[in-house]
């Protein structure tokens, strides 16, 4: 493999994803879609997080006839039946209440203010796809973080919903842990290993041109 494309402009993702890919000790040559403005964007018309990093890879693999890791991850909240689940980067869109990371959790807290804090239950979901240049799927990964929804924001790291999501046996939220501890419980962390051991045992864990 001599050239892989992280398939997201999402600035949180592309942070944890250098700060993963860079601990490898330089064995991936890659950047991401910051690096190509005029790219067009796959839309992400699947109902589960396999099928958008799926659209995802392939598309963007087809585009820049390069390997592209795609990920598509997601908060699955028990007591609002596993959502906002793949729309949890547009909940407060799609509810008419605004926009971004802010408004995301105003809008999950203003949803859960009823539910008690035994049902506060939910987890981080990540699905991760790999695709050759031609956009066919060769490896999948899929991890998970259990964790449960608090009522006020903790913590200033992270992104997305990381200051609500408390997991129980460190007595944090995702934003209050330093970038390497959350990348070794965080979904996204595990499901990248995964994937790593998995291209190791394939062949292509190795990269031998720069980004």
């Amino acid at each position: 493999m001599r050239h892989l494309l992280i398939a997201t402009s999402n600035a949180g993702k592309v942070r944890e994803f250098r700060e993963m890919l860079d601990s490898t000790g330089g064995r991936f040559a890659w950047d991401d879609l910051s690096r190509h403005p005029g790219f067009t964007p796959v839309e992400e018309t699947g109902d589960t997080f396999l099928t958008n990093a799926c659209l995802k890879a392939e598309g963007y693999a087809r585009q820049f006839n390069t390997w592209a890791l795609a990920d598509d991850s997601g908060l699955e909240v028990d007591a609002l039946d596993g959502k906002p689940g793949v729309h949890s980067a547009r909940w407060a869109e799609l509810n008419g209440t605004g926009k971004g990371d802010a408004d995301n959790n105003k809008t999950l807290l203003a949803q859960l203010e009823m539910v008690s804090d035994e049902r506060r239950t939910g987890r981080f979901v990540c699905v991760l796809a790999l695709a050759d240049p031609a956009g066919r799927i060769i490896l999948t990964a899929r991890d998970s973080v259990e964790g449960r929804l608090l009522r006020v924001a903790r913590g200033s790291n992270g992104f997305g919903y990381d200051p609500l999501f408390y997991i129980e046996p460190l007595g944090r939220t995702t934003a209050e842990l330093s970038p390497s501890e959350k990348h070794g419980v965080s979904h996204r962390g595990k499901a990248l290993r995964k994937l790593r051991a998995m291209m190791e045992r394939a062949g292509l864990g190795g990269a031998s041109a720069s980004a």
